[in-house]
This record gives C-alpha cells, structure tokens and sequence, in this order.
C-alpha cells in the first residue's frame, strides 16, 4: 500500500473510531471493570464482541455489499422493512436517544461537576443549547468532516484520555485479580459483558455510519466500487482495533479503582472518583474536556449520517441542512429531559433493534452462500422481529410493564422460548427462521422472482 494511501486511509479510520467512540464507550467499560473484578476477562470478551464486533462487521457488511448505505442493505429484505428499519435504527443512534445522550453525558460526568450547585436544570439547558449550537455548525459542514472529526477533535480527545488512563495504569489503585465480581458478573460475566455492550449503540453505529465512511473515501478520488468496499473494510479493521485497545484499557483501570472506592452508582461517578483522586481538582477539568470532545465528535457525525440519509430516504422532501437544523433541535429537547430517562427508555429500543441488526450483518456476510435470496432474508428477519419484540416488553420500565399488564407476556416468553429470560430470546427463532427460508428455496427449485442477487433494490428505488 502505498505511503499516500496509507495515510488517508488512517485518517479515515480516525474519523470513524471518532464517530463510534463517545462518552458511552467511556462510562460502560469502566463501570463493567469495577463490578467484575477478577472476572474481567470474561466480562471484557463479551463486551468486546458486542463493542466490537458487531460494529466492525456492520461497516464490513456495508463495504462487502457495495451499498451506499443502510436503506439500501435493508431493503434487500424488502422495500417496506428497509424503510421501516432503516428509519428506526437512525432515529434511535439519532434524534431520539443517542444524540441527546451525548449533551447529558457531558453535562452530567463533565461540566456539573466542574460547577456543582442548584440550578442544575437551567444549568443542563444552556449548556446543551451551547453543545448543539456547535453541534450543527460542524454538521452544517458535512464536507470538512474528515477534517474536523479526524484530524483535529478525535486526536484532542485521545490526548485528554491518555493523561488520565496511563497515569492510572503506571500507578494502579489496586489489583483486580483480588476483586471479588458483584451483581451478574459473579455467575454469567461473559453473558453479561455481551448486553452491556448493546448500551454502546455501536452495532447501530457500524451501519450508520458506512454512508459517511463511503463519502469520505470517495472524496479522496476513490471511485471504483471494489476499491471503496475494500477501504471501508480496512477502515472498520483499524478503528476498531483502537476501541478495543481502550476498550481493555479502561476496564481494568476500572477493575483497579475498586482497591480504593467501593462500586459507584455509574460509569461517570466512577471516572470522576478517579480522575480527581490522580489529579485532584485538575482531574475534573481533564474528564470534563474528555467527555464533552468524545461526545462532540460522536453527535457530530450522528447528525450528519442521519441527515444524509434521510434525504436519500425522501429525495423530495427537506434538504440536508433543514434534516441538521431540525435534528439538533429534537435533540436538545429530548436531552432536557434528563440522562435517567433517556437510558430508562432506549433500553427496550437496543433490544429489539440489535437482533435485527445482527441477523441483517451476519446474512450479508454470508449471502454468496444462499445467493441473497429474499426468501430466505424475510422469513429470518421475520422470525427473529417477533422474538425482539418479546426483549422489548421484557426491557421496559418496570412502571410501564405493570400499567400495560405486560409482566404475564414477559413470564411465557421466558417460560417457552429458549434463552429468553437472559436476553438472547431472538437466538434461536432466528436460526428456525433461517432454516425454514432455506427449506423453502430448496423447495422452490432455488428459484425466488423477488429475490436474488438481481432483485435487490438499490437505494434509488425507494
């Protein structure tokens, strides 16, 4: 490869770990390590696969299928679930969850602390009307994005995280092989690692952001399709081989602290503890820093794909910068409504959308085998929409399963379907689902009008 080549593909690279890596990936790992304890490993193999993974198999999918995006990949189920899907999937890492998350992680692990007193709701509004103000005047930008994001805030954050993790690391609080796991983590560390890395969002992201990814490459002179689909692997490998690096990293920093403080309430209280034990009144200012650029970056390149790509869903309707302009607002209101309630509520989201996101990754990666079949892609996804939506009544607030009498649902999903009660439910109705499509391609003399590598949709065609 070529030293020019090289270079740029680096930069891209750093402009995708800049969108994936945001505060989230930041407060999870940490609070996992600290609850673990000498299960860490285990706890951290699973995490990795979900936070990792996933995410980079996602951004192989795209690259392996030569789509310009998610609607396109989803739509080779069918029109009206690529819509429905890709819809949902950008709303959620978008407006609705994910970008409002951004602003209350940093007001709440950052800048609160920093100016701690009453007036914290009035405190929370100005701060995310001042975080989206620059959220949209970057996202105004779409074009300098590789710049912005991987070449000037995704190298300012891995500064502002490297002073705090190798000063823990060069003087540990303490040894995580002596740390009795807590919680989940006693029994089923590795199971447990798995569903917290859905709280990274970071499956989703994967697809999302191959849109951005394949821009990008394309606007340094990459035009032939295989030569685009190959760099956006290579990107996806090198991206997440940096997250996973911090990823370790920032689990046993997390696992050590537990020599000195007892678990906290959350990720953020946990990093706070720490960085303010090494750097003392420093140490608030360097994780405010961290945070808000970590989520700056992330929000940024969310509006962007979201708004890309809702202009390629409705080509007649609002242009990218109305799509920007009308994101950072939903956003800042959603955010006011505090970091508590936003978790409270994607919860339930994550788990329906994760099981469809995988089984689309998965039988992308290994639709030569079946030809890409439509046949065999609906009855897989079908199966595995309706186990999801069983994890999805199962994640709702307590509160809102005993008003809607949900609890006797969730009670016979768990009694009858396998796995269920520890979140995989969708496993293995996604696996008859599969079988049965085969079955009736097989049956059908592998002769589908709809389906085949030729019937899939392109994303003009919605």
């Amino acid at each position: 490869m070529e030293k020019r080549t090289l270079k740029e593909l680096l930069v891209v690279a750093s402009m995708l770990f800049g969108m994936f890596f945001g505060a989230g990936n930041l407060i999870f790992p940490v609070s996992m390590g600290q609850m673990a304890g000498w299960n860490l490993w285990q706890a951290s193999a699973g995490f990795l696969i979900t936070g990792v993974g996933l995410p980079l198999l996602g951004v192989a999918a795209l690259g392996v299928s030569r789509e310009d995006g998610l609607l396109g990949l989803s739509s080779r189920v069918g029109k009206r679930y690529g819509l429905f899907f890709t819809c949902v999937l950008y709303l959620t890492i978008g407006p609705f969850f994910a970008i409002p998350r951004c602003a209350t992680v940093s007001y709440t692990v950052g800048i609160e602390r920093v100016l701690p007193g009453a007036g914290q709701t009035v405190g929370l509004a100005v701060f995310s009307l001042l975080f989206f103000g620059v959220v949209l005047f970057f996202s105004l930008r779409p074009g300098e994005i590789l710049t912005w994001i991987g070449k000037v805030l995704n190298p300012l954050f891995l500064f502002f995280l490297a002073i705090l993790v190798v000063r823990a690391l060069v003087s540990p609080l303490g040894n995580f092989a002596e740390i009795a796991p807590s919680g989940a983590y006693a029994s089923h560390a590795f199971s447990t690692g798995l569903l917290e890395g859905y709280n990274t969002m970071d499956a989703l992201a994967g697809l999302a952001f191959g849109i951005v990814v394949v821009e990008a490459i394309r606007g340094l002179g990459v035009k032939e399709p295989g030569q685009v689909a190959k760099r956006t692997v290579y990107a996806g490998i090198f991206s997440s081989l940096l997250m996973a690096l911090i990823y370790v990293l920032v689990t046993v920093v997390g696992a050590q602290s537990r020599g000195l403080f007892d678990v906290a309430s959350n990720g953020g209280e946990a990093l706070a503890q720490i960085a303010e034990h090494y750097f003392g009144g420093a140490g608030a200012f360097i994780l405010a820093a961290t945070i808000t650029v970590a989520c700056l970056k992330t929000a940024v390149g969310l509006v962007t794909s979201c708004g890309e790509t809702f202009v390629r869903m409705f080509p007649g309707g609002p242009s990218y910068r109305v799509w920007a302009v009308v994101f950072c607002i939903l956003s800042f209101l959603i955010a006011n409504v505090g970091l508590d309630a936003i978790i409270a509520y994607s919860t339930p989201v994550l788990m329906f959308l994760y099981p469809l996101a995988i089984v689309l990754i998965l039988l992308t990666l290994c639709g030569k085998a079946f030809h890409n079949d439509r046949v065999v892609l609906q009855w897989t996804a079908g199966f595995t929409a309706a186990a999801a939506a069983f994890d999805f009544l199962r994640a709702l607030p307590e509160g809102v399963r005993t008003a809607l009498h949900l609890d006797p649902v969730v009670r016979l999903a768990d009694t009858w379907i396998p796995l269920a009660s520890q979140g995989f439910g969708w496993i293995c109705p996604a696996l008859v689902g599969l079988l049965i499509g085969l079955l009736v391609r097989y049956i059908g003399g592998k002769k589908n009008p709809t389906g085949g590598e030729k019937a899939v949709p392109s994303q003009t065609s919605v």
